[in-house]
C-alpha cells in the first residue's frame, strides 16, 4: 500500500493514519514473545525469552502440568513431550532410582527430576556446576511446585554428582497454594 501526501487536509489525515497503522505496528511487534502462562488463575503474564526446558511426562499427570505452569511462571519456554513412561530416560540419563519422581526435565545439559523449583534449576543452569548431572525432588513432596495444597512438608532437593554420589542442594519449606 502506497500512500502519498498531498497537500491540504487529505496528506495530513493520511499522515494519522499512517501514525496509527505505525503504532499499531510497534504494539504488535513488542507483543511478540509475551504469552499467557498456564496458570489456575490464568491471569500470569510471562516473558518467554528464558531458557528452553524439555519436560517427559504421561499425558494425565495433573501435578506435572502445574509444575510446567509454574516454570513459564517465572520465564523458562517448556517444551512437553507426553510419553507412555518415563522410566526410558530416565534410564538412559543414568538418574538413580531413589531419587525417580513423576516427570523428568532437560535443559541446559543437566536434568532435573520432579518439582524442582524454577529459581533452583535457574541456579543450575546459572552456575553450570561441572560436578553434577542434575537435581532431583524425589518422590512427589507436598507443598513443593505443583504440589501445593494441604500439609505441606519441608522437602530436599537433591543434586546427583557425575562420580555417583548424592549430597543436599538445597531444602525448601512446602507451600499450601500456588498463589
Amino acid at each position: 500500500m502506497i500512500i502519498q501526501a498531498h497537500p491540504g487536509q487529505h496528506g495530513l489525515a493520511q499522515l494519522k493514519w499512517l501514525l496509527v497503522l505505525a503504532v499499531l505496528g510497534i504494539g504488535f511487534v513488542a507483543g511478540v514473545g509475551v504469552y499467557l502462562a498456564e496458570s489456575k488463575d490464568k491471569s500470569v503474564i510471562a516473558i518467554a525469552d528464558g531458557p528452553e526446558v524439555v519436560v517427559y511426562k504421561t499425558p494425565n499427570c495433573g501435578c506435572c502440568h502445574e509444575w510446567m505452569a509454574h516454570l513459564r511462571e517465572n520465564g523458562f519456554k517448556v517444551v512437553e513431550n507426553n510419553v507412555a513412561t518415563t522410566l526410558p530416560i530416565r534410564t538412559d540419563l543414568g538418574i538413580p532410582p531413589a531419587m525417580t519422581s513423576c516427570h523428568t526435565a532437560m535443559a541446559g545439559g543437566y536434568w532435573f527430576e520432579g518439582h524442582v523449583p524454577a529459581d533452583l534449576v535457574r541456579r543450575v543452569l546459572t552456575e553450570t556446576p561441572d560436578d553434577i548431572n542434575g537435581v532431583a525432588a524425589p518422590g512427589m513432596p507436598m507443598g513443593s511446585p505443583g504440589m501445593e495444597g494441604p500439609n505441606p512438608v519441608t522437602y530436599d532437593l537433591v543434586a546427583h554428582h557425575k562420580d555417583g554420589t548424592t549430597s543436599i542442594y538445597a531444602t525448601r519449606e512446602g507451600k499450601t497454594s500456588a498463589h
